[in-house]
């Protein structure tokens, strides 16, 4: 568990399968980040199970965002792709948590620990029309460096890094 002056990142468990369906079907979440295939809780605890493999795996997955004591309102964390060379910051929140700050928090949040596990070299990717996402990033201190089209994807995405 991450925690920062108003928020908490905790794991995923079956519990959030409602949130993971609210966020998962967000017009702008299927816009900027595509459909996952995530309709039904059965679906969602899918996810999180692939999510909580994660955890197992690498040390380090997405966590639910959630103001404190409060529910989740977003996503945050490090992501390991087979398409890319490092693990990927990434985030996402249901509308009403926009603009509130807490993508920064939450980001910084996961650096820190991505430091803490010896991950000083990260990704982040985004799609080019997301400029919320692509200033947070330069924000915190990634460096665009080109537009690709990923293995396996057929629209361009925006590549960041952190060195």
């Amino acid at each position: 568990m991450l925690t920062t002056h108003r928020l908490t990142l905790r794991e995923l468990d079956d519990a959030d399968a409602d949130f993971i369906v609210a966020l998962l079907n967000d017009p702008a979440f299927l816009e900027f980040i595509g459909d996952r295939g995530v309709r039904t809780a059965t679906d969602a605890r899918g996810y999180i199970a692939r999510v909580r493999e994660s955890y197992a795996t690498h040390g380090f997955g997405l966590y639910a965002v959630c103001p404190h004591s409060q529910p989740p309102v977003g996503l945050c964390g490090l992501v390991r792709r087979a398409t890319l060379p490092l693990p990927d910051v990434g985030f996402a929140f249901l509308p009403a948590a926009r603009r509130l700050g807490y993508g920064r928090e939450s980001v910084e949040a996961v650096l820190t620990q991505a430091n803490d596990l010896g991950l000083h070299s990260l990704l982040a990717i985004c799609s080019p029309e997301n400029t919320g996402s692509r200033r947070l990033l330069e924000r915190v201190g990634f460096r665009y460096e080109q537009t690709v089209v990923l293995p396996g994807e057929t629209r361009q995405t925006c590549w960041y890094a952190r060195p």
